[in-house]
Order: structure tokens, then sequence, then C-alpha cells
């Protein structure tokens, strides 16, 4: 049975993270991943640079004035128009929304053609372009077993499955987690999401700085900047003569998470999902801005589970910080049970398992209101019987 299947995705790491590790396990399967997304993600390198893609005029409608608004509904609807017409010459098996305003008119396109739909939730709180197609789509694939803003009466059309990560990353976690012992370099990993993070370039430095000099002296960091903060952390890290490699992005993540001891991280969904996957303990300092605060309830699930330590960025400050951090590498032990709880909690089938989905709504062949699945030998929701898949909390 193998056929096209769209993935509709925006341009930001959280939303083509996800997608690019289920277009991994649909070629592995046979299939033709085809991405649709929006201008920024037409510029493409890894797995999503492979295969075939069309952008997709999108819009959104939250905040901003009212002539915004109404560009932005403008734009959604050439957009739904543009994205059924690709849907009519692509005839695809099924399409996939990984969120965000770029997925809207190509999920608004493929529910209205009938064609089987699933979205995918990769936050701890249900987005609102989710929220919106919640009640059109044929399924609803969730990360985290408590998912806020999710309505009791979708319930019935939800599965567990996890947020797929990269291959790379699922190869980490194959790779013990070794503390560090006494005396010996201390791997630092600080990593500030896709766009980056200020407050993390701001603290970190002035933290090291705080530390006392044998600690110090110890430490090997690797931090993703800013490009405008680039240079001033270099500075600074040459003046403690620590060993930092410096960069606004890295290609390799999976490479460096294996050989990290603590990172100090940003609390997006695929930054969670990684660090849980491959093993990894971490100080996360959630976006204050993020919509809906998703990064906070992110952050709470790692934390809870014994693997993270949450920050919030108020109290993310350098003494505290350094004061975190001679504590946290003065106890090796400590350090390793938290990588051990970390990976306790991770998925690292979640993008088997949403394959396993999508295949079973594409052989179903029918519109939004079928929604049973098979996933490692369990029955998914299904609108009629509403079998549970894992255990999830609908929170309002």
């Amino acid at each position: 049975m193998a056929g096209r299947v769209i993935l509709a995705a925006g341009g930001t790491g959280g939303h083509l993270f996800p997608a690019e590790a289920l277009a991994e396990e649909l070629l592995a399967r046979g299939h033709q991943p085809i991405l649709l997304t929006d201008s920024r993600g037409a510029d493409l390198g890894g797995v999503l640079g492979g295969i075939e893609r069309h952008t997709v005029r999108a819009g959104t409608i939250a905040g901003g004035s009212i002539g915004g608004r109404i560009r932005g509904m403008a734009d959604i609807a050439a957009g739904t128009l543009q994205a059924g017409r690709l849907l009519g010459q692509l005839a695809p098996l099924a399409v996939v929304g990984f969120g965000g305003y770029p997925s809207l008119p190509t999920m608004l396109a493929a529910t209205r053609a009938g064609v089987a739909t699933v979205i995918h939730e990769q936050n701890a709180v249900l987005g609102r372009v989710n929220r919106l197609l919640a009640g059109r789509v044929a399924a609803i694939a969730l990360s985290f077993s408590e998912t806020a803003r999710l309505r009791p009466d979708h319930a019935a059309k939800v599965s567990l499955t996890g947020n797929p990560v990269r291959q790379a990353v699922r190869a980490v976690r194959d790779i013990a987690y070794l503390a560090p012992p006494p005396e010996a370099a201390i791997n630092l990993l600080v990593l500030g999401g896709s766009q980056g993070a200020q407050v993390l370039s701001d603290v970190v430095p002035a933290a090291l700085a705080l530390l006392p000099e044998s600690l110090r002296k110890r430490i090997r960091l690797t931090q993703q900047c800013r490009p405008e903060d680039l240079e001033r952390v270099r500075e600074a890290c040459a003046q403690m003569a620590i060993a930092a490699d410096l960069s606004s992005f890295f290609a390799d993540v999976p490479a460096r998470l294996a050989t990290a001891h603590l990172a100090i991280a940003r609390a997006g969904a695929s930054t969670i999902s990684e660090l849980a996957v491959a093993g990894r303990p971490a100080l996360l300092v959630p976006l204050p801005s993020a919509m809906d605060d998703h990064q906070t309830a992110n952050a709470h699930m790692l934390e809870e589970a014994g693997g993270a330590w949450l920050v919030p960025q108020p109290r993310f400050q350098p003494q505290p910080l350094a004061e975190t951090l001679e504590a946290l590498t003065g106890d090796p032990r400590f350090l390793a049970g938290a990588a051990e709880k970390a990976r306790q909690v991770g998925r690292p089938e979640a993008a088997h398992d949403l394959a396993e989905l999508v295949e079973s709504l594409a052989r179903r062949g029918r519109s939004q209101h079928d929604t049973g699945a098979q996933i490692n030998g369990r029955t998914a929701p299904q609108s009629d019987a509403g079998t549970e898949v894992g255990h999830c909390e609908v929170a309002a």
C-alpha cells in the first residue's frame, strides 16, 4: 500500500524536526513523503531537503491589527485553494499536519477532500491551529500523556505516539551516559532552540565566571548563540580560558548530545523529546513568551520524571546557576541518576508509532470519522468505542 503521504509543517524546527523523523520512517516503509510548507521551510537540508516539497501560501489570524487579521484570513483562503489543487494532483494516501498556521491551509483542504488526516501535537498544550482542526481530522497524535486544551469530546480520536525524533538522536540512546569523574572534563551543552536565546548568552558565561577556578578549568562548553551574541560570548570564554565551541547553528546536535554531561536549554518540544530519548540531564529555561506557556508545560514533564530541573527565566541568574552547576557536577551519581530517569520517559518509537497510525488510516480509506489504528499491537481509540492507547489525560 505504498504511496504518497503529505506532511504539512511550518518552517521552524519545532514543526520540521518531527516531520523529518516521520519522513525517515515513511521512506523506510516505501512511501513517498511530500512536504507542504511555507516560505521559511523552502530551503532545507537533510531528509526533508531530498524529498518533493511545495510552498503553500499561509497567514496568521492571531494578534495584530484588524487589517492584519483580514489579510491573514485571505492568505489562508488562498492557500487552502492552492493546497486543494495540489492534493488533487498528488492523490495522497494521507495528510499529516504538525501544527502552526502554515499547516492550516493544507489541513483544511485535506479535510474537505475527504483524505485521511492526522494532526500531531508536539507540545504539552494543544496549539491553536491544532485546536481549530481537532474536530475536523480523523486522528490526533499526542506527544505527552497529559495535554492541555484538548476537548473531552475529541478524546476518542487520540493516540499517544510521542514526538518523533530523528534516527541520529535515537542512536544516542544506545550510548551509555558516563558522568564526569572528579578532575575530568565536563561537557556542557547549551541550546537556545531554533531562534536562539539571548538570556543564555547573558547568563551562562557570567555564571561560569563565578565558579571556582578548579571547576571552571574542567568546563568544555558547546553553546548555540544568536549571531549577534557570538563575539561577546567568545570573548568572555577566552578571558576565562574556557574551551568553547560556539555557533549559531549546530548540524550535529545528536553527536554533541552523545558526549554531553549536562545540557542547559529552552524547553521546546523537540529539545525535550531529544533529551529524553538520548537520556541526558538538563536545566530547562522555558521561553516566557511561548504561546500558551507551552514550554513550561513541556519542561514540567521531564522535571516530574526526575530527568531535568525547570528554572523559570526570571530566576535564571548567574549566581544561582553557578551554585547549581557546582552542586550537580560535584555529585556524578546524581547526574547519572537524572540521565537514566530522562531516558525512562523517552519515546524512541514515536516515528514508528505515528507511521503506524498514518498507515492504518490510509488502509481504511475513510475520512475524518474513522480513527482506529494499531500501534505496537494496541488498538487506538475509535469514535464508537473510545478505546485508549497508553494513558492520556484530557485537560481543559
